[in-house]
């Protein structure tokens, strides 16, 4: 709308506010109406027709995809996170599990075996086991792990255990031929007690630790490499 004639409307609306001071006083709705019907035609037509399309086009509204992406790149790493160590959790249970029952087999084939008779040199139930030949007996059979042939080997090979560390599985050792020389093995059972073919004239049998003869010849403890690394995994 010009210039000019916005000026000229103005003065109009001025002078009709004037020239009855005392009838729009007294009836507001006199001047509204006059005003408008003064006002609306010209200025109406002049004012520039607001169209919102172009502006709605040059808008940017983002998409569902987007919008789920941002979701997930905020949840994904907790959700990982967690997920990780859920698995690390049920990893540690799972290993922990089949060490426990490994154990459990190899206490159970020993078990089994009581009252087989000694037999110098013997590796077999029905000829009689002697002490290294009934413990590489219940380990190949129990849990498929194979030790060395004689009790000597069978210390070299395993990882040092501490007294008060033993669990069921171990096995002990003893010297019972001097001071020097490894000479007997059995399997740790629990509570100072082992199960182990001893000599000439017994059978496979529960021993203590803390029997005299036992005890004066203990010479330590030691844990098949095999079985070592599986509980080192757990």
């Amino acid at each position: 709308m010009p210039i000019k004639q916005l000026t000229v409307a103005a003065a109009l609306v001025s002078v009709l506010l004037v020239s009855s001071p005392l009838q729009a006083r007294n009836n507001p709705a006199v001047i509204d109406t006059t005003v408008v019907a003064h006002l609306s035609s010209p200025l109406l037509s002049q004012l520039p027709a607001f169209n919102p399309v172009p502006a709605l086009a040059q808008s940017v509204v983002p998409d569902a995809a987007s919008v789920l992406a941002g979701n997930r790149a905020a949840v994904e790493p907790t959700a990982v996170a967690d997920a990780t160590a859920a698995d690390a959790q049920d990893t540690a249970a799972t290993t922990s599990a089949d060490i426990t029952d490994l154990r459990k087999s190899l206490i159970a084939m020993a078990m089994k075996l009581r009252d087989t008779r000694y037999v110098r040199g013997g590796r077999d139930p029905s000829t009689g086991f002697d002490c290294s030949g009934f413990v590489r007996y219940v380990f190949a059979h129990a849990v498929g792990m194979q030790l060395p042939r004689n009790s000597a080997s069978q210390f070299l090979a395993g990882l040092k255990v501490n007294r008060a560390d033993m669990q069921p599985g171990d096995l002990v050792f003893f010297r019972t031929h001097g001071k020097r020389r490894i000479s007997h093995v059995g399997i740790y059972i629990s509570n100072g007690r082992f199960i182990h073919s001893p000599a000439s004239g017994k059978s496979v049998e529960i021993s203590s630790l803390r029997e005299g003869y036992w005890a004066k010849r203990f010479a330590g403890a030691k844990r098949p490499e095999a079985m070592a690394q599986v509980i080192d995994k757990g």
